[in-house]
């Protein structure tokens, strides 16, 4: 698997363009590295540069961003509503895939002790990167900004950097350099001029003051005192979405006779967070995510069509579905590809002429299994969902929890019936492969064997789906069926599998 970690350099210029485009073509002049965004703003005067790749790739192109910054911008002539203690000002290393945390944290610690020494420039690790308690918030980093800190370092040893020179470099300032985990950059803007009524909001949504967990927010004054803004960074939208901390914003300026008058996200946002809130705004019931088009497109149902790449980072990812009960039946289906195939290597040839009406019939047969396993292979994903979607129903009123038992019992039914039904077909392919090992072309003998081989793996996965959702059925007519089949099936199996390879063994050792 490709590992991919995100870099999200925030530097302290973001009214001279020309700077900017500098900064940009320094990382993306580095192989094994894309540029996915940047941002200026200039009442900040802050550029956001997003990028992602290799992770070797991206340390490299992160310290020559930095170096390059270090020679274009001079904090002494720096000013802007954001704090800030460097021309790079902080560099955090984020998880995208086949990393983790603490990995993201050696690269920081990497990127930190080449800034600091090849660039002179002093680092301090931040967040999962910290050395000292009192380094994981970047905001205790950088307390006091670029002149507070010239006046420290080398005189406080509480401020003594982790990499570099124990002084502030002239121009450049200082770097914090961190690991974290993927953050929106949220801003509420306010129809009034008064930084204070941004300042009181920030102070009551974010956690470090009492309000939100995962939220921290400051208030600036923004085009040139006109509106005041609420500039946000939301560490974790899945615990704290953003449709609600936009609700306490709004609520908080209401008290100081404010409205929002509209919001910027600063750089990239997962999708996730923006259906989070498009699903509270619209008060989507019933809502599931794959009803988003482009996201279907992605996730196709199995299909005859189904792309197998596409398939197979479905059941790769961290969902629940597609799960064992569709990847039996798409088993399944692969098996019965193998009887078409043992008939198709029979029918038609001289040598194999009286095998080849009841090879036709076993071609019929096979390709009208593999449809109907790809079906099965849909609704075994679909009963799950329908199972996950009754467990989220509401049960607060008596009314509302025999709603949501009626419907969860339906649905738990529903999962134990389809890999049942799966088991079912799977043993209908294993008397095909036998049949074509006794009586189709014996060159294909190894190829019926495996199709009874899959067949039987698949129906034996689809009964241990079948045993598990029956343990969530109530008592009842309907789960003495299901487990009645379960058992009838489970000897079906055994048997048939057992036949197959008695079959294949025979012309093999012929």
């Amino acid at each position: 698997m490709t590992r991919i970690v995100e870099c999200v350099p925030n530097f302290s210029e973001g009214r001279r363009r020309q700077v900017v485009d500098e900064l940009i073509q320094a990382i993306a002049g580095v192989e094994g590295v894309i540029l996915l965004d940047h941002e200026m703003d200039a009442d900040h005067n802050r550029s956001v540069l997003t990028f992602a790749g290799d992770p070797e790739a991206v340390v490299e192109a992160a310290v020559r961003a930095a170096r390059r910054a270090a020679e274009l911008i001079d904090l002494n002539h720096h000013a802007g509503e954001h704090p800030r203690m460097g021309a790079t000002d902080v560099v955090p290393f984020v998880p995208v895939e086949d990393l983790s945390l603490e990995d993201c944290a050696a690269l920081a610690r990497r990127a930190g002790q080449r800034i600091g020494e090849e660039l002179g420039i002093p680092v301090f690790l931040y967040e999962a990167a910290a050395t000292r308690p009192d380094r994981v918030s970047l905001g205790d980093v950088r307390r006091g900004q670029f002149e507070g800190l010239r006046e420290l370092i080398g005189k406080d040893p509480a401020r003594r950097p982790d990499f570099g020179p124990e002084r502030i470099h002239p121009t450049a300032g200082a770097t914090a350099v961190g690991a974290r985990r993927f953050l929106v950059a949220f801003n509420a803007n306010l129809d009034t001029g008064d930084v204070r009524v941004a300042k009181a909001i920030a102070a009551a949504v974010r956690e470090q003051s009492g309000g939100l967990k995962n939220v921290r927010a400051l208030g600036f004054s923004i085009e040139g005192g006109r509106r005041a803004q609420v500039s946000m960074n939301l560490v974790n939208t899945e615990a704290t979405p953003i449709h609600r901390v936009l609700a306490l914003v709004r609520s908080e300026a209401g008290r100081h006779g404010a409205v929002i008058s509209g919001c910027e996200v600063v750089g990239l946002i997962p999708e996730a967070a923006l259906l989070d809130a498009a699903e509270h705004a619209l008060q989507l019931e019933s809502f599931r995510r794959d009803q988003v088009l482009e996201l279907r497109l992605r996730r196709p149902p199995l299909s005859e069509g189904s792309p197998i790449g596409s398939f197979l980072d479905q059941i790769a990812a961290g969902s629940p579905t597609p799960g064992g009960g569709t990847v039996a039946a798409f088993a399944g289906a692969l098996a019965a590809c193998l009887a078409t195939m043992v008939a198709n290597l029979t029918i038609g040839k001289k040598k194999y002429e009286a095998a080849g009406r009841a090879m036709l019939e076993v071609k019929c047969a096979a390709e009208s299994l593999r449809k109907k396993l790809l079906g099965l292979g849909r609704r075994d994903s679909e009963a799950f969902e329908a199972v996950l979607r009754a467990r989220r129903m509401p049960s607060s009123t008596g009314p509302e929890t025999a709603a949501r038992d009626c419907s969860l019992a339906a649905a738990e039914l529903e999962a134990a019936r389809v890999p049942l039904a799966t088991a079912e077909a799977c043993v209908e392919v294993l008397g095909l492969a036998e049949r074509g090992a006794r009586v189709g072309n014996p060159n294909a003998a190894s190829d019926a064997g495996t199709a009874g081989l899959l067949a039987e793996a698949a129906a034996r996965s689809a009964l241990l789906n079948v045993q598990i959702n029956l343990k969530s059925l109530p008592g009842g007519a309907d789960k003495e069926l299901v487990g009645a089949g379960l058992e009838r099936l489970g000897a079906a199996v055994a048997s048939a599998a057992e036949r197959c390879m008695e079959a294949v063994r025979s012309v093999l050792n012929a």
